[in-house]
């Protein structure tokens, strides 16, 4: 009997250590070679804005932020900067309007120190810098656009929308979007998007056929890479799933799987019918009306976690240089 405990035991030590070495193979330790991200607060500085002094408080934004006050003005205003005048009446009437004096002193109290959000978004650039060196880095930049805009994007920076981020329960965000986007409408959820909004853009979609299976993958490779590069994170939180839509994609999964390669789905290029496994909705419609939305994703990190368990010789930069998708669902094994 205690022999049969012991090799118990030993069994359980094992499976142990094989969990820890496939969870911490790529670890880096993100004190050397740091990369520092400062945070752009224009949002700040719009909120704060001096309308008893207008002209002089937005020739100061403008010196300030000559790189990302064009972009904003033209997208959020839908004006061009040069048009100073405009856009300081613009700005003036944005923040006395009283509508959003209540949403823009939510966000200053909610985004007082961002300093946890800097030190996780730094981390995980110096953890994209180790392993793909040539990936150039976007500044970030907050802005406030009264529910006018979330993102904006280009080759130098990332612009994100701190208004877009005051919690799941902000009574505000009830009278203008869906229900299923509200858990990801919070401060937890900033720095994981701000890092896979930059994954995304680098790593664009790279599917030969342009099927479902491919779809998933290469969703399913970029969570993986944000699993490596915010270890802190709960994968569940990465994807952006509630507790309970994880209990229950964990629950059913074998069930899902059988659904999709059961109607032929795996290897479908549909375009409305990947939609429907890929894109944020309140379910994954050809699965269950009671699963959550964006299931090819799940199902896409799962295979290539098992993929990346499965072939531990396998690199960062190897594995997202693959872009063989049926081939690298056979080497992943993957059996719910």
């Amino acid at each position: 009997m205690k022999s049969i405990n012991y090799i118990f035991i030993l069994i359980i030590i094992s499976v142990t250590l094989v969990s820890c070495n496939s969870k911490t193979r790529f670890r880096v330790d993100t004190s050397k070679n740091r990369i520092e991200v400062k945070i752009h607060r224009f949002d700040k500085d719009l909120i704060n804005l001096d309308a008893t002094h207008l002209q002089q408080s937005v020739d100061t934004l403008y010196s300030r932020y000559p790189d990302f006050l064009p972009v904003y003005t033209y997208n959020v205003l839908e004006m061009d900067a040069q048009n100073k005048d405009s856009v300081a009446y613009l700005f003036s009437k944005f923040v006395s309007d009283t509508t959003f004096q209540s949403v823009n002193k939510k966000v200053l109290t909610t985004f007082n120190d961002v300093s946890d959000i800097e030190k996780d978004i730094s981390d995980a650039y110096t953890y994209i810098h180790y392993y793909f060196p040539e990936i150039s880095f976007p500044q970030v930049y907050f802005f406030v656009s009264g529910f006018n805009r979330s993102v904006l994007m280009t080759n130098n920076f990332i612009g994100v929308g701190t208004d877009f981020y005051l919690g799941a329960d902000y009574e505000p965000y009830k009278s203008f979007t869906y229900q299923y986007l509200l858990y990801n409408m919070r401060r937890e959820s900033l720095a994981i998007d701000v890092v896979s909004a930059a994954l995304f853009r680098h790593f664009s979609f790279d599917g030969t056929e342009n099927g479902l299976v491919d779809n998933m993958l290469h969703r399913g490779k970029i969570i993986y890479l944000l699993s490596v590069f915010m270890p802190e994170k709960n994968i569940a939180d990465l994807i952006g799933y509630s507790p309970e839509q994880w209990q229950w994609a964990e629950k059913y999964e074998t069930d899902i799987w059988k659904t999709i390669v059961g109607q032929k789905h795996l290897f479908s290029t549909d375009m409305q019918l990947i939609r429907k496994y890929m894109n944020d909705a309140p379910f994954t419609a050809p699965v269950s009306q009671d699963s959550p939305g964006r299931l090819g994703t799940w199902v896409g990190w799962r295979i290539i976690d098992s993929y990346m368990q499965s072939n531990k010789d396998v690199s960062l930069e190897q594995l997202m240089k693959n872009n063989n998708y049926r081939q690298m669902l056979e080497k992943s094994h993957y059996r719910p």
